[in-house]
């Protein structure tokens, strides 16, 4: 679907036809849109369907005609079981127009086209750029930060117990945090080369915005590779929390195994054709007594076999009688 967008002031209008200073909005790809964008814009077909493929890296390639720049954003999705992605996004600057190519919609062009980003300029070409980067980047924090929320909500169950459910969408915030942290590189990449002025020129009052995106985008590198780590760490906590929770239901197991073996070791030597005791024999008792000797043996081994915790030794360095003891500081 494609949607034009014009500066009217302060506010953004959409109108209905292309114009000079218009924002072409293309999303939610069709064959029709593309079909006019080669036809009426000329792009080459080859750039097309690098914006619309997945695994498209951010980079710049500059033509005669137009500056093509293919930038990673954030989506959210809660239809997938990995909600938070990234998509590409192609943005075209031609000398009267700029031309975004995006195969699904995405907060950040909804954000851009609702008016919510200020001094977004459409004539000006570099500060566009800016803009919609500035914007990313703040998408893209505000996504970890609810990533950081579920990853808390999904520990606190999983301290009550290990489920595979909770395992699973632990999982899924990892694939989340592993396209943020590549998706932002490849940007930061993009936005080095666009400090260096190669592709894009901007003005001297833009560079100030520059460095603050340039920024966010260091901030946002930094979060996903901190939330990685932790749940890189989590996860292993609880990868050896469960292989222990294991090996202790395997260890009881064992005991309840080997204390069953002994009175059916004894039961069984009287069922091989041995006569009962002299004092069993034609005795009422002799089920009784040997049912007791068979719960006296298993309470013996149960007792063997108990586990011995061992109480904790007192601290090698004691306050001594007397002593003054400060209490801790406050924080």
């Amino acid at each position: 679907m494609i949607r034009y967008w014009k500066k009217d002031g302060a506010a953004l209008v959409a109108v209905d036809a292309p114009g000079r200073d218009v924002w072409v909005d293309v999303r939610d790809v069709s064959r029709d849109d593309l079909d006019a964008l080669e036809k009426d814009y000329g792009v080459l077909p080859e750039h097309l369907q690098d914006m619309l493929d997945v695994d498209e890296r951010s980079r710049i390639e500059k033509e005669d005609a137009y500056t093509m720049l293919i930038l990673r954003l954030p989506i959210y999705d809660a239809r997938y079981e990995v909600i938070y992605f990234t998509v590409p996004v192609g943005v075209i600057l031609f000398k009267d127009r700029v031309v975004t190519v995006c195969a699904s919609d995405c907060e950040v062009l909804q954000e851009l086209s609702s008016g919510k980003v200020r001094d977004l300029s459409i004539a000006n070409k570099s500060a566009f750029v800016l803009r919609l980067m500035g914007r990313a980047a703040i998408v893209y924090l505000r996504y970890l930060k609810d990533l950081n929320r579920r990853t808390s909500a999904i520990e606190l169950e999983l301290q009550r117990s290990v489920k595979n459910n909770e395992l699973i969408k632990l999982l899924a915030i990892e694939k989340s945090l592993v396209f943020f942290t590549t998706s932002l590189r490849s940007d930061e990449m993009v936005l080095e080369k666009l400090q260096k002025g190669v592709a894009v020129r901007f003005k001297e009052d833009e560079t100030e915005l520059l460095e603050d995106v340039a920024t966010d985008f260091r901030q946002a590198i930094e979060m996903s590779n901190i939330h990685s780590d932790i749940l890189s760490g989590m996860m292993d906590a609880f990868a050896s929390v469960i292989s222990n929770n294991l090996n202790i239901v395997m260890k009881r197991l064992t005991i309840v195994s080997i204390v069953l073996m002994i009175p059916t070791f004894v039961v069984s030597v009287f069922g091989m054709n041995v006569p009962l005791p002299a004092a069993l024999t034609g005795s009422p008792f002799s089920f009784a007594a040997i049912m007791g000797a068979c719960g006296v043996s298993a309470a013996v081994g149960a007792f063997l076999l108990r586990d011995r915790r061992h109480r904790p030794k007192k601290p090698l360095l004691a306050p001594a009688a007397g002593a003054l003891v400060l209490p801790p500081a406050k924080r």
